[in-house]
C-alpha cells in the first residue's frame, strides 16, 4: 500500500517505518520539519508537510501519529492548547484530505493514549469498554478521537489506539529513566502502588501493521502488555535487569512541586488490559517486563 505516516519520524515512527519498508509499502511522512525529518528517515520515504496537497496522491492508508509530548513541559494553559491543536489540527488535516481525494484512504490507523480513560480506581480492570473518568488527559483524548471518527463519513475505516507507556531504545520514557537507574539513584515514584500499563515498541508496530492490514479491525483497542505492573514492580524489575540498587524514592509532594498538575502522570495510573487484543488472537512479543526491559537495555 501506498501510505501517510503523522508524526513518522518520532520515536514510535523510526521503529515503524523501517518495519513497513521491509513489508513493501510505499511510504510517506508528514512533518512540520521537513528536512530534519529527512535526517532521520531512511531515502525511500517521501517527506511533505502538506498533508491536504497528497488528496489525489493515491494514499491509501494513514497512521497518525502526530501530537506534541505530553510529558515535555509542565502543562501550563499555553501548553494545554498546544497539547490539543497538535493533534487536532493534524488530524483534521487528514479528514480534509479524504473528503477531497477521488478515492480516500480505505483506512486511518489514529493513535490515542491510556489517558482517555482518566485516573481509574486502583482495583478496576481497565477494557476497552470501562467509562473514562474525566480530567484533562481524558478531554485531550476524547477530542482527538472524535476528530478522527469524522474520516468515517467518506468510508474510511477508523482504528483507535489507547497506547500506554511504550518501553524502547533510544526514546520515550526509557530515555528519562535509564540513566539515574544505570548510576543506582532510581526508585520508585511516590507509594508506589500506581498502575503503568506498559508496551514494548515492537509490538507497538506489531499491533499498528496487524490492524492497518486486517480489515475486520476497527474501533478502539486498548494497546498494552497483556500484564500491567505497579511503579514499584517496574522499579525493581528493571534495577534487577541492570544489577543496580532501586531504594530511593521521590516523594510525591516532591513531585507535585516541580511538575505541577503533569505529576497525575508520574503519581495515577491505570490498570489497563488488551481485551480486544487479546480476543483478537494477536501474540505478543514481549508480555513480561522483565523480557522487555532486558531486550530495551541489551542485556
Amino acid at each position: 500500500m501506498r501510505i501517510l505516516i503523522t508524526g513518522g519520524s518520532g520515536f514510535i515512527g523510526q521503529a515503524l517505518v523501517p518495519s513497513l519498508l521491509a513489508g513493501g509499502h510505499e511510504l510517506v511522512v508528514s512533518s512540520r520539519r521537513p528536512e530534519a525529518a529527512r535526517r532521520v528517515l531512511p531515502q525511500a520515504v517521501q517527506v511533505t508537510d502538506d498533508i491536504e496537497g497528497l488528496a489525489e496522491a493515491g494514499i491509501e492508508a494513514v497512521i497518525n501519529l502526530a501530537g506534541a509530548g505530553i510529558a515535555d513541559q509542565r502543562w501550563s494553559a499555553q501548553r494545554k492548547r498546544a497539547l490539543l491543536s497538535s493533534r487536532l489540527d493534524t488530524t483534521a488535516a487528514i479528514v480534509r484530505l479524504c473528503e477531497r481525494a477521488s478515492q480516500p484512504p480505505k483506512v486511518l490507523v489514529s493513535a490515542s493514549a491510556v489517558g482517555f480513560y482518566g485516573n481509574q480506581p486502583a482495583t478496576t480492570k481497565v477494557d476497552e469498554n470501562t467509562p473514562p473518568m474525566g480530567g484533562f488527559t481524558h478531554e485531550l483524548c476524547r477530542q482527538w478521537e472524535a476528530a478522527a471518527l469524522q474520516a468515517e463519513v467518506f468510508g474510511v475505516r477508523v482504528v483507535r489506539l489507547r497506547i500506554g507507556i511504550v518501553l524502547g531504545p533510544g526514546g520515550g520514557m526509557m530515555a528519562r529513566v535509564l540513566l539515574p537507574f544505570k548510576l543506582g539513584v532510581g526508585g520508585r515514584l511516590g507509594s508506589g502502588q500506581q498502575w503503568m500499563p506498559w508496551i514494548h515498541r515492537d509490538d507497538v508496530v506489531g499491533v499498528m501493521t496487524h490492524v492497518l492490514t486486517d480489515s475486520s479491525c476497527s474501533g478502539v483497542y486498548n494497546l498494552c502488555a497483556p500484564e500491567p505492573v505497579r511503579n514499584i514492580t517496574f522499579t525493581q524489575t528493571l534495577g534487577r535487569v541492570l544489577g543496580r540498587p532501586t531504594l530511593l524514592i521521590t516523594p510525591a509532594p516532591v513531585l507535585k512541586v516541580v511538575f505541577g498538575e503533569m505529576s497525575e502522570l508520574l503519581l495515577g495510573g491505570t490498570q489497563m488490559v488488551p481485551a480486544r487484543l487479546l480476543a483478537a488472537g494477536y501474540v505478543f512479543q514481549f508480555p513480561a517486563l522483565q523480557t522487555a526491559l532486558a531486550d530495551v537495555v541489551g542485556q
